[in-house]
């Protein structure tokens, strides 16, 4: 499930990502403050990628933790307008629901200077 969800974030394509979240669904992306429902995360998602010129994660490992849930690391590197290039090292925690939806997820970066 991480890997269908990372190749349709690569994809930078909102339609793609909208059959992954709820309204039930919790997202905490650092510095935004957490949180919840399909339209306010899909905003999210709309903001994050007007930021760069271009961006892919790259996912490194993934280490299932039961109930759906994982621990994934990856690689991030692309260019964000006006600041030149962006890497960083992120671990990620996510829940998917019975039926393959996010329930949760929630990332923490290495490098945070970036967001300031």
């Amino acid at each position: 499930m991480v890997s269908h969800f990372m190749q349709d974030l690569n994809s930078l394509n909102i339609e793609k990502l909208e059959k992954w979240f709820t309204d039930e669904t919790v997202l905490w992306i650092p510095p935004t403050e957490e949180i919840s429902g399909k339209t306010r995360i899909l905003a999210l998602f709309r903001a994050i990628f007007r930021r760069y010129e271009n961006i892919e994660w790259s996912v490194s490992e993934i280490f299932p933790l039961g109930n759906n849930k994982f621990f994934y690391q990856t690689n991030s590197l692309g260019n964000m307008y006006g600041k030149g290039t962006y890497k960083n090292e992120i671990c990620t925690i996510i829940q998917f629901s019975e039926c393959g939806k996010i329930q949760y997820l929630s990332d923490y970066f290495k490098d945070t200077n970036i967001f300031n």
